[in-house]
Parts: structure tokens; sequence; C-alpha cells
């Protein structure tokens, strides 16, 4: 797996690998077990699914603080990171957390298909 430092970069390689329906899956199942109102379907666009999934991220940060914890609990992003962020600007903090959110899951796929 590579350093994945941007959206693109992420989504590249899950399209490389084919494996870019199977991080929309899990990103699917976690976002349900999670009781976030959200689901993707397997043929949507990289741009659309970062752009509505921040959205979802800002609005529960915003509104929803308990169920954003939530998530990130059950999605199992590190907290250490989390805390790292400057939480100053709520959008640049959603934006950066999404990120977290797709490549934690990203990890996932990419473990499970190694294996």
């Amino acid at each position: 797996m590579k350093n994945l430092t941007t959206f693109e970069d992420l989504f590249d390689e899950a399209n490389q690998l084919n494996l870019y329906q199977k991080l929309i899956q899990q990103l699917n199942k976690d976002l349900l077990f999670a009781n976030i109102n959200l689901e993707f379907d397997d043929d949507v666009l990289p741009t659309s699914l970062k752009l509505m999934l921040h959205e979802t991220i800002y609005k529960l940060i915003q509104e929803k603080f308990t169920d954003y914890l939530n998530l990130l609990y059950i999605i199992d992003v590190s907290e250490d990171k989390i805390r790292q962020l400057d939480g100053s600007d709520t959008l640049q903090l959603s934006e950066e957390v999404t990120f977290m959110i797709l490549k934690r899951e990203w990890q996932k796929v990419w473990f499970r298909n190694k294996l």
C-alpha cells in the first residue's frame, strides 16, 4: 500500500487494484453500522463520494457530535491523529477527517484483499 497523501492518490490506487467498489461497500457497511443515513451506489464517482461524505461529516460535527464520534470509533480512525488536527475551522477539519475516514476504510479493503 502506497503512502496516500491526497484523495486522488487514494482513488487512483483503489481503481488500479480494481477495489473501488469494495471501498464503497466497506464505507456503506460502516455508515450503516453507525446509523448514519448515507449510502453510496457502487458506481458513484470519486468526486461525488468525496463531496457527499465531506458534507455529511461537516453536518455531524456541527449538529450531531456524538454520532460523529461514534462513526470515528466504528471506522477505527486514530484518536491521536484526530487530536492533532486544528479544530478552529470546521470546514477544513471535516475535509481532513473525511480523508482520514476514506484512508482507514481503504486500509481495511487493501489488507483484506492481500490475505
